[in-house]
């Protein structure tokens, strides 16, 4: 028998509630619109933005980009866990500001990742302090260029800075393609336009028996082949049209895949569809075209007043053309 005392109902109750305000506010899985700055503790360098007042005051071309709040889902990695602690629980309007420390923004300074390496290695346009090069698979800063040797520093540009993050909470996003835009969006900075239907598709499923049908057929064929029935089910479908901005997308050509089982499985869609459109490029030229065929169809007679009317001389041109 224990000797702990029993739980009284009173306490019971009191855990619950307990429990129950732990869980108020917003929790892992949440989709929210975040607006946020994020600079470096030394120096004050900016690090990321969604505000474009504070963009365009860093110098950055505000036109390259949309800057605005984004859609992240709680818990999933999108931005900093420290940030994501500080957002869970709290509710839409409100504020933080959070010091990430280097070693889980984007990691501590590391003297062994600079490294000498041959100047062959590095295109000849990139052949100057500062420039981005990439060595091996690794990407890196060029710091000095002397003879045939060449120093890299793969460390993060970031390494060994502590980052603070001052966000807002601007609201909690529950319409389903505007969670499928949102992340869109996040991953690849880019305004497409897309929508979500509900099909109906017609797919083979494995035909299930009853398990003692199933033991019998066993004893009686154990080589017989699996049956399959056409079914109609119903796939929530992203439909995404595939513009220019987004085929010739670095990111998402190299990891479409990957990008597109994200959006599927954090906001609860079956299938995702790009669709392509390629236009009639001919068809804004059936004006002219047409015309060109209406000439080509000229009789002599036709022929003759269309010269006249451009006051041209059928002889002169005879005449041009024998002596050439």
């Amino acid at each position: 028998m224990s000797d702990e005392p029993e739980e009284t109902e009173h306490e019971q109750t009191e855990a619950e509630e307990a429990e129950t305000a732990e869980a108020d506010g917003l929790q892992d899985g949440d989709f929210v619109r975040l607006a946020y700055t994020a600079r470096t503790v030394e120096g004050d360098q900016l690090v990321d933005t969604t505000d474009e007042e504070v963009a365009d005051e860093e110098g950055i071309d505000t036109e390259e980009r949309a800057f605005e709040p984004r859609v992240i889902v709680l818990g999933a990695g999108h931005i900093f866990d420290a940030v994501e602690d500080d957002i869970v629980g709290k509710e839409v309007g409100d504020s933080g500001s959070v010091t990430v420390p280097a070693a889980e923004a984007f990691g501590e300074y590391n003297q062994e990742e600079v490294k000498t390496v041959s100047a062959d290695k590095i295109p000849e346009d990139d052949r100057y302090p500062g420039a981005q090069v990439q060595v091996d698979n690794q990407q890196g800063y060029l710091e000095t260029i002397i003879g045939g040797r060449a120093r890299v520093d793969f460390n993060h540009p970031l390494a060994g800075e502590d980052i603070e993050y001052e966000y807002e909470v601007v609201d909690v996003v529950e319409d389903t393609l505007d969670r499928a835009k949102g992340l869109f969006g996040m991953y690849l900075d880019a305004d497409l336009e897309m929508s979500v239907e509900t099909d109906e598709v017609e797919e083979e499923q494995l035909v299930e028996s009853d398990e003692d049908e199933e033991d019998e057929e066993d004893e009686e064929d154990e080589d017989a082949e699996p049956e399959y029935e056409t079914v109609t089910v119903e796939k929530e479908t992203l439909y995404v049209e595939a513009t220019p901005q987004l085929s010739f997308n670095q990111q998402w050509m190299f990891q479409k895949q990957q990008i597109a089982q994200q959006i599927m499985d954090q906001v609860g869609l079956d299938r995702v569809i790009i669709q392509e459109t390629i236009e009639d490029q001919a068809a804004g030229m059936g004006g002219m075209m047409g015309g060109m065929g209406g000439m080509g169809g000229m009789g002599g007679g036709d022929l003759e007043a269309a010269l006249e009317e451009a006051d041209v001389d059928a002889d002169d041109i005879v005449d041009e053309l024998d002596e050439e």
